[in-house]
C-alpha cells in the first residue's frame, strides 16, 4: 500500500467520508479531521503489511529446506548441527518452543526472527561458510541456475535481512513521533 499525500487521491480518506458520512477536512476546529485519520491508518497499515510480508517471506525461506522428520530433512538438519556447532540449536525448529512456523503464524515472529539473527551472530567465519554449504546444497537440488554455495549465501543473507527487517518493523509499532 503507498500513502498517497493528495487528500482528494486518497482513496482511504475517501472512503471514511462516505462510509461515515463526513466531511474530508471534518472536524474544522483543529485537532484532526478525516483526512489526516485516513493518512494516519494508511502508515499503520504499511508497517503491518510490511511486517507481515516480511515473515511471510521468513516462512518461504525456512520452508524451501527439506523439514526435520523426512529423511533428507533430517540429515539436512544434521548436518547444520554439525556446521553451526550449538548456534545451530537457536534455528532447529525442535528446539523452537513449539512448531516453529505456528510461531510465525501466530505472532510471535519477533522470536524467530531473533533467533535468526542470533544463529547468525554466533556464527565464526568457518562456520558460516559450513552452513553457507549444507543449505546451498539443500537448495541446489532443485535450482539449475546456480552453485550450491552460491545459493547458500543468498539464502543466508536474506534470512538475516528478512530477520532484521521483522525486528525493526516490530519496534516501530511501539515508538511514538518523538521517539522517531
Amino acid at each position: 500500500m503507498i500513502v498517497r499525500r493528495s487528500l482528494d487521491d486518497d482513496e482511504l480518506a475517501q472512503h471514511l467520508a462516505r462510509q461515515f458520512n463526513i466531511p474530508l477536512d471534518w472536524p474544522t476546529d483543529g485537532g484532526l479531521n478525516t483526512g489526516q485519520v485516513a493518512k494516519i491508518a494508511s502508515a499503520a497499515a504499511c508497517d503491518v503489511s510490511y511486517n507481515q510480508a516480511a515473515n511471510g517471506h521468513l516462512v518461504d525461506l525456512f520452508a524451501a529446506l527439506p523439514l526435520p522428520g523426512a529423511p533428507e530433512g533430517n540429515e539436512i538438519w544434521g548436518a547444520l548441527g554439525d556446521a553451526g556447532g550449538s548456534a545451530a540449536l537457536y534455528i532447529v525448529p525442535d528446539n523452537a518452543g513449539g512448531p516453529f512456523f505456528d510461531r510465525l503464524i501466530r505472532g510471535n515472529e519477533v522470536g524467530i526472527a531473533d533467533r535468526v539473527l542470533s544463529f547468525l551472530a554466533e556464527l565464526d567465519d568457518q562456520q558460516r561458510d559450513a552452513v553457507t554449504e549444507v543449505i546451498g546444497d539443500a537448495l541446489a537440488h532443485d535450482t539449475p541456475v546456480a552453485g550450491g554455495r552460491y545459493l547458500g549465501q543468498l539464502w543466508l543473507r536474506d534470512a538475516e535481512t528478512t530477520a532484521w527487517h521483522v525486528l525493526l518493523a516490530r519496534r516501530r509499532l511501539h515508538e511514538t513521533e518523538d521517539d522517531r
